[in-house]
């Protein structure tokens, strides 16, 4: 197995653990059962174990298919951008989870507002995640890319004035 073999394998856990933990936990909050919102900790903490898995394999991908037909480095280059972003989210939230999981096994006063920071980044890492795998999918799958995208990316600007 290589390097983008491992990445779309590992590439998906951080997505859905992440939205998955998200409906988990608001319903653990809305429940106010920390058996629930605990689960959904152990699952965001997964989400970013995944995301060190997916970023670290992510660079050997680009190596081998940022030359392929219809894929060009400019479409790699804002997948790259946002999965960091998305990286840098789920390494905060997975680190606020041990934290949350610490403070639930203690009974501690501030569990509850550590399971609504948790909900506020979850829900802006939904967002990033969304847009990470639309532009994943559209590195090998053409047929999702916007009308802008969807020009050859290796196609040279004098190769478009020939019309």
């Amino acid at each position: 197995m290589n390097d983008a073999h491992i990445h779309m394998v590992v590439n998906h856990f951080p997505i859905i653990g992440l939205i998955l933990g998200l409906g988990i936990l608001l319903f653990g909050v809305v429940l106010k059962n920390k058996s629930v919102i605990n689960t959904a900790y152990g699952l965001f903490i997964v989400a970013a174990v995944f995301a060190i898995a997916s970023m670290s394999t992510g660079e050997g991908a680009e190596e081998l298919v940022e030359e392929m037909p219809n894929v060009g480095k400019r479409i790699i280059h804002d997948h790259e951008e946002i999965a960091e972003k998305l990286a840098i989210v789920l390494y905060v939230i997975g680190a606020i989870s041990i934290a949350g999981l610490y403070l639930n096994l203690k009974n501690n006063s501030r569990s509850k507002i550590t399971s609504y920071i948790v909900i506020i980044l979850a829900s802006i890492g939904v967002y990033l995640a969304q847009k990470t795998g639309t532009t994943g999918g559209e590195i090998r799958h053409t047929e999702i890319r916007t009308s802008v995208s969807n020009e050859n990316p290796t196609q040279k600007d004098s190769d478009q004035d020939e019309d």
